[in-house]
């Protein structure tokens, strides 16, 4: 172990295991990764991380979860600050991808395809992309039902996972704030041509 860390407040030690467990899985994987290898680099003992996770699987759902409400609230957070539709749709992109472009470990985790291989971690991200879904469905501004409204939102979060996979896959160095403005132009020209 590389040293002992030295005690944190409990708020503070959870967090830090998170974080630490967060880059691990990212970078290796649910089976790849054990709990000592997250014990080692977080600093801590075994049994200090078994305190806050009774187990692995504990930890990755939790961890699920968390990085999802970090995206969801960059996005709530973005489009409540702007003031027209179209600005709407460009500040939920450019948070989208600002926050992939800061954790990119996180967006691996969440949309990686150990995250959908099983099917209660399948569960946990399907979770987190319809809390996202239903957030733009309130959104969108159109004369249309609230079932055409989410089947429009699921569409606007496939799109930007996808291209954010794309984007993360093979050119990083592209500007977030580039490659957000050129999705959302896409999904804007979109739904002005929403109607009944």
């Amino acid at each position: 172990m590389a040293g002992v860390a030295t005690r944190l407040p409990a708020a503070r030690r959870r967090r830090q295991l998170l974080d630490v467990a967060q880059e691990a899985f990212a970078e290796r994987g649910f089976h790849g990764t054990s709990m000592d290898d997250i014990a080692d680099a977080a600093g801590v003992t075994k049994p200090v991380l078994y305190q806050h996770f009774p187990s692995k699987r504990d930890l990755y759902l939790e961890l699920l979860e968390d990085v999802g409400h970090q995206l969801l609230d960059a996005i709530t957070a973005a489009t409540a600050e702007a003031g027209t539709p179209r600005r709407q749709v460009e500040a939920g992109f450019a948070a989208y991808f600002t926050f992939v472009a800061a954790n990119v470990s996180a967006f691996r985790l969440l949309f990686g395809g150990g995250a959908r291989r099983d099917e209660e971690f399948a569960a946990a991200v399907t979770r987190v992309t319809d809390a996202i879904g239903e957030a733009i469905a309130g959104l969108i501004a159109a004369d249309i039902d609230p079932e055409h409204q989410l089947l429009l939102a699921a569409g606007i979060v496939g799109l930007a996972e996808s291209a954010c996979r794309h984007w993360v896959r093979n050119d990083l160095d592209q500007p977030a704030e580039e490659v957000a403005r050129r999705i959302a132009d896409l999904a804007y020209a979109g739904l002005r041509g929403v109607h009944r």
